[in-house]
């Protein structure tokens, strides 16, 4: 087992169905699409059509909520990429952003104390 099959094991991933914007660090292209599934550690969307992504890329990625225009931007990197998705690990989150993402996934996941092992566990991994 790779360490990074290790790492998303550790992390509840919840079907999320919501718009995301995607642009290179440069902000010199941009490409808009839908997620499909959302972690602590990164997130699954609908890959856009005319984008060159390999693994390793990186770009950053705004997740649209439309509910009080919350907006929640991570700077990413390529995981994997297929025909029809493309996987991102996040690198970088400020804090307003992992405070909404946080609040995000406790609802979705129904259960506290799960998402409090989850950010326990990205804490561990990351020193």
């Amino acid at each position: 087992m790779t360490h990074q099959d290790s790492q998303r094991r550790h992390f509840t991933r919840i079907p999320f169905d919501a718009e995301y914007k995607l642009h290179t660090a440069d902000s010199s292209k941009h490409w808009q699409g839908i997620i499909l599934d959302l972690s602590l550690h990164g997130v699954l969307v609908q890959r856009p059509e005319d984008i060159q992504a390999s693994r390793g890329d990186e770009f950053i990625l705004d997740l649209i909520l439309n509910a009080n225009d919350v907006n929640i931007q991570m700077e990413v990197h390529v995981a994997h990429s297929h025909d029809t998705f493309i996987g991102f690990e996040c690198k970088h989150i400020d804090l307003d952003s992992m405070t909404h993402l946080r609040r995000v996934l406790e609802l979705n996941l129904g259960d506290p104390m799960l998402l409090e092992r989850e950010l326990n566990e990205m804490i561990h991994l990351k020193e």
